[in-house]
């Protein structure tokens, strides 16, 4: 095994622009896709029946269509339509339609929003209606009450599984190597076409994401031991008989 490319600054820098791209797309797609994942759970749950059917269709296409193909249909297909109308090319907005990292943001968010947004309306729907009623009987509005109440308890309920979502998500981010993205594996590959290494880069870039998924497992599991509502860890035997 041969790691000594890894002292190499030029390769150096490669790795390093490739990790901060891929802190960047898990940091910004997870953002945006958990706020449209809520609005998708809340049209789905709440909305008229239009909106419901609109949505349906949404998550349908999303979930049932391979993600790398939606990042090409994002980044060839709606990033050079927009480039040939005329006043969207003199726009301020030129810059981002010729960015490749901004067109693989919106599908991984695009892809959260449809998969946790699922996510939580299977949750909202499993909010026990008892607590539903008791916000009633004390006066609260429908928006107050979904704000307060059903929102934050159907988070709660499904955080273990928003937690695979987000794994996923970072697990997903190196398909943007192929829209020329420079992420981990895209650094990666420049290394092993430059030095012939068959492996060695390769291990170095899953030994960083088994090091990535476990800092967001520690994190998620801690929001998740914090989030508000959530139960006391339980005391162990011992704990309870020394202080009996």
């Amino acid at each position: 095994m041969d790691f000594s490319f890894i002292l190499d600054p030029g390769y150096q820098s490669y790795f390093i622009e490739g990790f901060v791209n891929t802190l960047a797309l898990v940091f910004w797609s997870g953002l945006a896709g958990m706020v449209l994942a809520v609005l998708v759970a809340l049209g789905l749950v709440a909305g008229p029946m239009p909106l419901r059917w609109l949505l349906r269709g949404f998550t349908t296409v999303i979930r049932g269509t391979p993600l790398l193909v939606q990042l090409f249909f994002f980044y060839d297909g709606v990033g050079r339509l927009l480039t040939s109308v005329p006043a969207i090319r003199e726009s301020m907005f030129r810059p981002l339609l010729n960015d490749a990292f901004f067109f693989g943001a919106v599908a991984f968010s695009v892809s959260v929003a449809a998969y946790s947004g699922e996510v939580l309306r299977a949750a909202m729907m499993n909010v026990p209606k008892a607590e539903l009623e008791a916000a009633r009987s004390f006066g609260m509005s429908r928006t107050r009450m979904v704000r307060r109440i059903w929102l934050p308890r159907a988070v709660q309920l499904c955080l273990p599984t928003l937690t695979g979502e987000m794994i996923l998500l970072l697990k997903s981010v190196p398909l943007v190597s192929t829209i020329a993205v420079v992420d981990l594996l895209k650094a990666a590959n420049i290394v092993r076409s430059e030095t012939f290494l068959v492996y060695e880069p390769l291990l170095l870039v899953a030994g960083i994401f088994v090091a990535m998924t476990l800092v967001l497992t520690a994190a998620m599991n801690l929001l998740e031991r914090r989030f508000p509502g959530a139960r006391p860890a339980r005391r162990k035997t011992t704990d309870i008989k020394l202080g009996a």
